[in-house]
């Protein structure tokens, strides 16, 4: 499902797309560089607060509202799923562990074993910095699947499934295996600049919160990730 919503998009910030609204849902393709929900740093350039706005035609007094439900790190591009009422949110949320997300990435390096998943216990230092951890007792387990879809001498296209949902997980479990993904400042030892961060996340599949009924939406792999692989063919 990738048709377009039709509305009153001047208050989208450029690159933001609306890929499905209904009175329940409002489905989005972020661009990468644009934070999903405001930081002390930054208040008013996120998806949220644009989204707000489009849902409010720009009438402050109307009691029209978005609410978060899951979100991407501020250089990811890809979808991301808002509700539009409270309970259209909880039941999401409530539903999360049956949702299947599907990401792509371009990492460096070859892969020795084109396709596995990666486990391991993930938690968070004071400098906000996400590491794997041995200790049971302060680390999440977190598994990422992951598939070669086209390696080059230099990168790889990648595949993710993401079996659970921690923060920075695709990018700290692809750090640990050597492979980090090209333009990550934070996880990698990138030395050359890149445009972007080369992850996206590329579908999600989902039990909708009114109708019960499955629904799914997919993007195009950026053209970013696929120049860095010399193109790819689905």
């Amino acid at each position: 499902m990738t048709k377009n919503a039709k509305g009153n998009t001047k208050f989208l910030p450029k690159g933001l797309e609306i890929i499905h609204e209904d009175r329940d849902i409002l489905v989005v393709n972020k661009p990468s560089g644009l934070l999903t929900i405001a930081t002390e740093s930054e208040k008013a350039k996120t998806a949220y607060a644009s989204l707000t706005d489009y849902v409010k035609k720009g009438n402050f007094k109307s009691k029209n509202r978005i609410f978060i439900v899951h979100r991407l790190d501020r250089d990811t591009s890809g979808i991301l799923v808002f509700a539009k009422t409270e309970s259209a949110k909880l039941n999401l949320q409530d539903n999360w562990d049956t949702t299947t997300k599907k990401y792509v990435a371009v990492t460096h390096g070859k892969w020795e074993k084109q396709e596995g998943t990666i486990s391991s216990y993930l938690t968070e230092n004071k400098a906000l910095q996400v590491y794997s951890t041995k200790d049971q007792s302060i680390g999440k387990l977190s598994h990422t699947q992951y598939k070669v879809l086209k390696d080059t001498p230099n990168y790889s296209l990648v595949e993710v499934n993401l079996l659970t949902g921690r923060k920075n997980q695709i990018r700290v479990h692809f750090a640990d295996e050597h492979h980090p993904i090209v333009g990550d400042l934070k996880y990698g030892d990138d030395k050359k600049k890149y445009l972007r961060l080369a992850l996206h996340s590329l579908s999600i599949r989902f039990k909708h919160p009114y109708s019960g009924n499955e629904i799914f939406f997919e993007t195009a792999i950026p053209s970013f990730l696929l120049d860095l692989v010399g193109g790819y063919v689905i």
